[in-house]
């Protein structure tokens, strides 16, 4: 069988700490996770890192794989040692998802191929899993359902709550390892346009010199659909407005900030500049903040 470096996998040195080893894994499991990456070798890479974090997450598989030592190269061909105890006490931890999804030195390691028996009737105590959902905002404005696949191949439909905002979790009862709860991080999509700060939402709206001169209703775009701003006569660019409760929905609906951009036609003919070079005339003492 081939050797794994775990630590490698995760880009981590072996005196990592725990912390190190989780903020690794969630990295890499985010950019490689085959909902968001569809390059050739993402999945693989996804799966490699997930074998990686199931070791080096827990302390008992961790200590197992560590008795190794650090001398075997990734890719080398590995036999454990005679008496090796990579599976004492551990005999199960690969339960349901060894060989399909894990290597055969995980296998070999923590049960299904090459246990010998090492383990048999052990019953692995159900986990916590963790994972990333990216959705978009519309998904949060108006709540829905999303069909997700996960890692192991599984395919769920997902109620989205209205609302939802990033970095909350929607909790899978039972999908998660071994039985365990599956917890799914929203993470929201980049958006053309609109940004996001908690509950909030934020957009620049384009106008024309006229309307930040005259005022009057502009058109913006909101995730509920367009709706008229009142805008005040001498608006400048850069002057940001408030919708109350235009952004996310919730107990306390979030707003949305408008930030006024003023987009000045340019002088393609002769008649457009003559009118340029009347109105530089006209507002000749105007100076510029």
């Amino acid at each position: 069988m081939e050797y794994k470096d775990y630590y490698k996998a995760l880009g981590v040195p072996r005196t990592a700490s725990a912390a190190d080893i989780k903020k690794a894994y969630r990295k890499l499991a985010a950019e490689f996770h085959p909902d968001k990456n569809k390059a050739k070798g993402a999945e693989e890479r996804f799966k490699e890192v997930n074998e990686a974090n199931e070791v080096l997450s827990d302390p008992e598989k961790r200590r197992a794989y560590d008795e190794l030592g650090s001398d075997w190269r990734a890719g080398q061909q590995f036999r454990p040692p005679p008496g090796w105890g990579g599976g004492r006490g551990r005999g199960g931890a690969a339960g349901g998802f060894g060989g399909a999804n894990f290597s055969d030195l995980f296998s070999s390691m923590f049960g299904g191929a090459g246990m010998g028996g090492m383990g048999g009737g052990f019953a692995p105590e159900a986990e916590d899993s963790r994972d990333v959902l990216t959705i978009s905002l519309e998904e949060s404005f108006h709540g829905g359902s999303r069909r997700v696949q996960l890692s192991g191949g599984k395919t769920l439909d997902v109620k989205i709550p209205k609302g939802i905002t990033e970095g909350q979790t929607i909790r899978l009862t039972a999908q998660g390892r071994f039985g365990g709860d599956l917890l799914l991080e929203m993470r929201f999509a980049t958006h053309a346009r609109f940004t996001v700060n908690g509950r909030d939402i934020s957009a620049v709206v384009s106008v024309t010199p006229w309307q930040s001169a005259l005022g009057g209703a502009v058109s913006v775009p909101t995730l509920g659909g367009d709706v008229e701003l009142k805008l005040p006569a001498g608006t400048a660019g850069g002057k940001k407005m408030r919708l109350k409760g235009r952004g996310l929905p919730g107990a306390t609906p979030g707003d949305q900030i408008i930030e006024i951009r003023v987009v000045t036609p340019p002088a393609v003919t002769d008649e457009d500049r003559a009118f340029y070079e009347q109105m530089a005339e006209r507002f000749a003492d105007f100076k510029p903040a």
